[in-house]
């Protein structure tokens, strides 16, 4: 069924005197469209806009092409233009973009603006369109323009962010999504974010303002993207050839303002995971191929290279380095412009340019919820490892014998026991 007259206002959010949209006589679901326009003298339009020699103005003519796309949606949508889905969900656009914009002649009231729609592209929210006005057979104007989706109250209107019912995306008008992208419900996209075609985000997660989510990257639910972050970026490795590696992201993770994370490269297994709870602050840096675990903080300007090992609930403070290949265990504390060049064992705090063991991190294992006797083994292995004069394997084998009791001292001496890189010391 075609809609006709008063019925089109049924099918569109615009009202007299701003619907430009007479009658639709073509309509192919997700392809075309063609409606009518008849140009008359009585338009308001008309009394100010060269009152002695009246033409249509042009933003009015994109307007319309416009509005025969927001039909040209609806149809689609609904399969069709019976009143009877009037009744089910309504598609409410917005113009976000018009692009290639001509306008070859005037038009003039008596004319009838033929209105002809192509869709070019189709990914909700997103819709990409192609219109062209013709009069008696001329092109009069031509336009490429995009528009987005964006929910209604129970009133008609667009509710504001806070507002926005629970199950739909919040894609801002500028951001640009790739149509492969994969985006689960209650996401929210910023505005002049991108997000790349291989992309796969999970519920709730919000992508602040001027982001970039890129390349095979995985994030789970509940991440936060800070504005400028870039995660997914290629990995800064003379190695990398382009290959299809992957960057994936547990939940409720935070990436603040201009940090970067990197994919994995062939080299490292093709992944660089990141787990859960874990603080990215402003500047930071992780590199291709990084194995992090749960509950970590690297702080302003830290960076990890590639290949680094960081276990959970890790501080890296700023201006520090992480060397590649470098392991860090449980509960270790890097201090403020470290350069860590060797494996920092669990529950310990290094510190330096080329940093060097300085105790354990008793501040922190206390915060974690550690007890007195927990504290008292770690201590004990410390000392055994890294006080005594035993050697590194003898130093082991005594926490496995005399502190078996205590999983945390024989986190300390595994941990030891399996470096190949070399352990730091005091």
């Amino acid at each position: 069924m075609n809609p006709l007259g008063q019925e089109i206002a049924r099918f569109l959010p615009h009202r007299h005197p701003f619907l430009l949209v007479d009658r639709v006589v073509e309509f192919e679901p997700d392809k075309r469209i063609v409606a009518l326009k008849n140009v008359t003298w009585n338009e308001p339009h008309f009394t100010g806009h060269f009152p002695e020699r009246p033409i249509m103005p042009g933003v009015l003519i994109c307007e319309a092409m416009a509005q025969a796309g927001g039909l040209l949606v609806h149809g689609s949508f609904h399969g069709g233009f019976s009143i009877e889905q009037l009744e089910s969900e309504r598609v409410f656009l917005v113009l976000t973009s018009l692009d290639n914009v001509k306008f070859r002649r005037q038009v003039v009231p008596g004319d009838q603006l033929r209105l002809e729609i192509e869709l070019k592209r189709r990914h909700r929210p997103l819709w990409k369109m192609r219109g062209v006005a013709t009069v008696d057979g001329q092109v009069v104007a031509q336009a490429e323009f995009s528009a987005v989706e964006v929910p209604e109250n129970e009133s008609g209107t667009r509710p504001d962010t806070a507002g926005r019912p629970s199950g739909t995306l919040g894609i801002h008008p500028t951001a640009i999504v790739a149509r492969e992208a994969k985006l689960d419900l209650d996401v929210e996209v910023g505005p002049y974010s991108v997000i790349g075609a291989h992309v796969q985000i999970g519920r709730g997660s919000r992508i602040g303002a001027h982001a970039t989510v890129d390349g095979h990257t995985v994030l789970g639910p509940e991440n936060r993207i800070f504005p400028y972050a870039s995660v997914g970026s290629l990995p800064q490795d003379k190695k990398y050839r382009g290959e299809d590696s992957r960057l994936v992201l547990g939940a409720r993770n935070q990436v603040r303002e201009f940090a970067s994370l990197s994919l994995g490269t062939a080299g490292g297994g093709m992944d660089t995971v990141i787990g859960d709870d874990n603080l990215f602050m402003n500047n930071s840096h992780v590199g291709h191929d990084c194995r992090i675990g749960n509950g970590n903080v690297i702080a302003n300007g830290a960076a990890l290279a590639g290949h680094v090992t960081l276990a959970d609930h890790v501080t890296v403070s700023g201006l520090a380095a992480v060397a590649q290949f470098v392991r860090v265990g449980e509960s270790a504390f890097l201090g403020g412009g470290s350069m860590v060049v060797m494996d920092v064992p669990p529950y310990c705090m290094a510190n330096g340019d080329r940093a060097k063991l300085v105790g354990l991190n008793v501040v922190g294992l206390e915060r974690r919820g550690f007890s007195p006797d927990q504290v008292s083994d770690l201590k004990r292995a410390y000392r055994l490892l890294f006080q005594s004069k035993l050697l590194a394997r003898d130093a082991v084998e005594r926490i496995r014998t005399e502190i078996a009791a205590s999983p945390q001292a024989l986190a300390m001496a595994d941990f030891v026991a399996a470096s190949e890189r070399g352990v730091t010391r005091p």
